[in-house]
């Protein structure tokens, strides 16, 4: 039998995806996770031989991706602000775009000179609080998730990453009622229940509702946002919010109608759709 090596076995499996109607690029990608290697190292292994062990778990990896199993949760990890966190079906898996809310408070809070207090709202992985965390150990990060399953994988990724984040579990804000935040930031539920219809078939099997729908056309948590935030942000304190790309009019308004000094701030992803909101107030306004 002829020897089994890398880059056989990455032809192999672009043949079995496209057979079966999925998208090729993850054969590349399943292999560069199971091994931690970039795609240079791959190159360079190529005429490897492949070990009998490897190849079983690639072909059940693959297997498992044409049943529609997410490629992250096949690997158990994924990529956010270039670290690995630990991600399981009982929390969504870090997208692109949330990296960019994460850098535009980084790039906003930059002149900064006192560590600041910050509050994720259904953190899930844990991935926003972590990287804050993990970017400036001197912040003060707070992170809450209403599951205790999510909450469990956050935890796991700050010892992993040795960031330093306290998670509570809990509705919302509810549980730092009192307290107030430089920033607090949130990519909550804002999939409306209509959606279903066109969204992966590997979304809808294996990542929590919990963590995708919201009542109200998408838009429940950014109504209690609307009316609940402002007691919890200091006086120049901010709140960051991803939204849907369809979303953006409907949350500037909901902002606008609970506060007239409100200051609601629109940035677009690198896709060029409206995918975040930044929302400030006017503390010094005498307002009845």
């Amino acid at each position: 039998m002829a020897q089994l090596t890398y880059l056989k076995a990455l032809n192999w499996a672009f043949l079995f995806l496209e057979e079966h109607a999925k998208e090729r690029e993850a054969a590349r990608f399943l292999l560069l996770g199971r091994k931690h290697w970039t795609t240079t190292q791959l190159v360079l292994h190529y005429h490897d031989e492949m070990p009998t062990a490897e190849y079983d778990q690639y072909q059940a990896d693959l297997n498992a991706f044409i049943a529609d199993q997410p490629a992250q949760y096949i690997l158990g990890y994924a990529n956010f602000y270039g670290r690995d966190f630990k991600v399981t079906p009982a929390t969504l898996i870090p997208r692109l775009e949330t990296e960019e809310l994460v850098e535009w408070i980084l790039d906003a809070t930059q002149p900064k000179n006192r560590p600041l207090k910050v509050l994720d709202v259904g953190t899930g992985t844990g991935a926003i609080a972590i990287t804050l965390a993990c970017e400036h150990p001197e912040w003060e990060v707070t992170a809450i998730d209403i599951s205790l399953e999510a909450i469990a994988v956050a935890q796991a990724n700050a010892r992993q990453l040795n960031a330093h984040v306290n998670f509570i579990v809990g509705d919302f804000l509810t549980p730092v009622m009192g307290q107030q935040f430089d920033v607090i930031v949130s990519n909550p539920p804002y999939i409306a229940q209509d959606e279903r219809h066109v969204m992966d078939a590997s979304v809808l099997k294996y990542e929590p509702d919990l963590a995708l729908f919201a009542d109200n056309n998408g838009l429940a948590f950014y109504e209690r946002f609307a009316k609940e935030v402002r007691a919890y942000l200091k006086p120049d304190g901010q709140l960051y919010l991803e939204f849907g790309y369809q979303q953006k009019e409907a949350i500037v308004r909901l902002f606008e109608h609970e506060s007239t000094d409100v200051a609601v701030t629109i940035k677009k992803d690198m896709a060029n759709w409206s995918r975040m909101a930044r929302v400030g107030y006017d503390f010094n306004r005498n307002l009845v």
